[in-house]
């Protein structure tokens, strides 16, 4: 399938923010619609401010390979630099994501080895994200690229603080 990987600009926000929210209806399946938080306006101010939180590619496809409902951009991937005390520089996958009629004809692939380049020319030793437990067919893509789970391995786990406990922790109220 003919498509091309790009910087995401600011003027993809929009498609951005129609695919993070296509993704609630299986939010709501999962009972957890209430966490997509997002908000485009959110996107361009977080991705293309001075000091951007984040980066993004996009998965473009020729008009005439568009969509059921007329899209060329059909995926898309966040992603942003952290640092592991171990290992040193590392990208962090946020989200990677190719509306349902376009898988299956290696956009995700392409997206992932994008940001992995990106990860490598950046002086990345890793690339990490995280994937749920009950997504089996995008597990099993990721284990077929050669990537392992850390939780299984060496029994990480990933941990969150927010909300009132985030705020809380912050005045040393905890």
């Amino acid at each position: 399938m003919e498509f091309t990987i790009r910087a995401a600009t600011l003027e993809d926000c929009k498609d951005i923010s129609r695919m993070i929210l296509s993704r609630c209806e299986l939010a709501e399946y999962e009972k957890v619609s209430d966490q997509v938080k997002i908000a485009q306006r959110d996107l361009e101010q977080d991705g293309f401010s001075k000091n951007p939180f984040f980066h993004g590619i996009i998965a473009e496809v020729p008009e005439h390979l568009k969509s059921k409902e007329g899209h060329t951009k059909v995926g898309y991937s966040l992603y942003f630099y952290t640092y592991s005390s171990w290992k040193g520089r590392a990208v962090y996958m946020e989200d990677l994501y190719v509306m349902p009629e376009f898988r299956g004809k290696c956009i995700g692939k392409a997206l992932m080895s994008k940001v992995s380049q990106l990860g490598l020319a950046a002086g990345c030793t890793q690339l990490n994200f995280t994937v749920l437990d009950w997504n089996k067919s995008s597990l099993d893509f990721y284990l077929k690229l050669g990537c392992w789970d850390v939780t299984s391995d060496l029994g990480y786990h990933c941990m969150r603080c927010e909300g009132d406990v985030l705020e809380h922790l912050a005045q040393g109220d905890l």
